[in-house]
């Protein structure tokens, strides 16, 4: 069941960096691949160290990020997770559990790369996206 509009996910989607360069057609296509879902309070997204493939839009509610156990952020409305999760096998560096109940989306890694296969112009500019944010985080001075 359809929980957010489709106009609605594509403002939020347009939010994350990682997406920064799409035109809202491409949003918008990828917003017809994501999954509304629902989550109690305690549910946990995603855990510190395991591998994930799922990148999530919280719309209502609170979630908590801990880092070995430690709080380290809140998360609510407008906030997203999990956008490595959708190009590689890495660790999660966090764990994020639901405070509140949740409404939120989800982005699967599957749906992901078939729109990377079937627009290869997405795929450039999440690469374009990547490597600002490489920068930007880096201390390489050769970067």
């Amino acid at each position: 069941m359809a929980l957010f509009s489709h106009d609605t996910k594509v403002e939020a989607l347009g939010r994350a960096s990682l997406f920064e360069g799409l035109s809202k057609t491409e949003l918008g296509e990828l917003a017809k691949r994501s999954e509304d879902l629902d989550y109690d309070t305690g549910r946990v997204f995603c855990t510190q160290g395991e591998v994930g493939s799922d990148f999530f839009v919280i719309m209502e509610g609170e979630a908590e990020v801990t880092r070995d156990g430690t709080k380290v952020a809140d998360y609510g409305p407008g906030d997203f997770f999990g956008e490595v999760a959708l190009i590689e096998d890495v660790p999660r560096n966090a764990t994020v559990t639901a405070t509140s109940p949740v409404r939120c989306f989800i982005v699967h890694r599957g749906s992901f790369t078939k729109l990377l296969d079937e627009q290869p112009e997405v795929d450039r500019k999440v690469m374009r996206a990547l490597a600002k944010r490489l920068v930007a985080a880096s201390n390489d001075p050769v970067l």
